[in-house]
């Protein structure tokens, strides 16, 4: 027969696993409880199917049309006129020698400084947009300013030309939601473009201009050109003649965009629906 002797030393060393048994058990319980309340509150489908689905509402930024879907091989030329006008009167014989016909956004300024002009390009068959009656930065104004802006160099157009636009540009391509939603308002479509020619800029050269806008041609594409731009009568007339040799067909900006039901994707591309 064994006799154990309990020593004090034992005695602390067995009540400690004692203690650690009873609380490894207790967490084990505690444990188990919190689960079957976890997957009692976890819903099931059906429950799911119950709730209202809480969503933070999302506004699309309005955006003007940059180009359009179309696969016929049409694209529209457009030259903005805000200064000068000694080179206009050649674009327009340029134009008429190769039957094509463009759309010429003009601001107020250049309206009132030239008014026998704005006169003849409607008399040739060109369609005139809107550029603001004073070019501002647009998306500096306000809604009132905008539209005192839009509707004031219409007046002055219609007085002219017996017509008012239906094409709006803002001035330096500067828009916000603000100014889109002001011009749509009115019933204006604003117009930007895919394609520039970028011939303000001194010190670029005919083929550095046709080498920017030739090989980003495409069906629907809008080409952004100006009246007093570096070089364009000379240009224009070879990218008219690239162009058509390449299949293309010039349109103005209301021939490019096509009737019916539309939305413009937020790269500014115009779809029919």
């Amino acid at each position: 027969m064994h006799i154990i002797v309990l020593t004090k030393r034992k005695w602390i060393t067995i009540l400690a696993a004692s203690i650690a048994a009873i609380l490894l058990i207790g967490i084990a319980i505690w444990w188990l409880i919190l689960s079957r309340d976890t997957v009692a509150a976890v819903p099931t489908m059906a429950q799911v199917e119950c709730y209202e689905l809480q969503t933070i509402p999302y506004t699309a930024k309005e955006v003007p049309v940059y180009s359009v879907n179309r696969d016929d091989k049409v694209i529209a030329l457009t030259i903005d006129a805000a200064w000068d006008a000694d080179k206009t009167a050649g674009i327009l014989d340029i134009l008429d020698n190769h039957d094509v016909k463009a759309t010429f956004f003009l601001c107020g300024v250049w309206v009132d400084a030239y008014p026998d002009m704005v006169k003849e390009i409607a008399a040739r068959g060109h369609v005139i947009g809107n550029h603001s009656m004073t070019h501002p930065h647009m998306n500096r104004l306000s809604e009132e300013q905008i539209e005192q802006e839009l509707l004031s160099l219409d007046d002055r157009i219609e007085d002219l030309t017996g017509k008012r636009c239906s094409l709006f540009r803002a001035p330096f391509g500067e828009y916000n939601d603000t100014v889109v939603k002001t011009a749509r308002r009115l019933g204006y479509e604003i117009v930007q473009w895919d394609i520039d020619s970028i011939d303000w800029k001194e010190g670029r050269s005919e083929e550095t201009i046709l080498n920017t806008v030739v090989p980003k041609l495409k069906s629907g594409s809008i080409i952004l050109s100006h009246n007093n731009g570096h070089h364009i009568e000379t240009y224009l007339p070879k990218l008219i003649e690239k162009a058509q040799a390449e299949g293309y067909r010039f349109v103005t900006i209301p021939e490019l965009l096509p009737d019916g039901e539309h939305m413009i994707d937020q790269n500014g591309v115009w779809q029919s629906k």
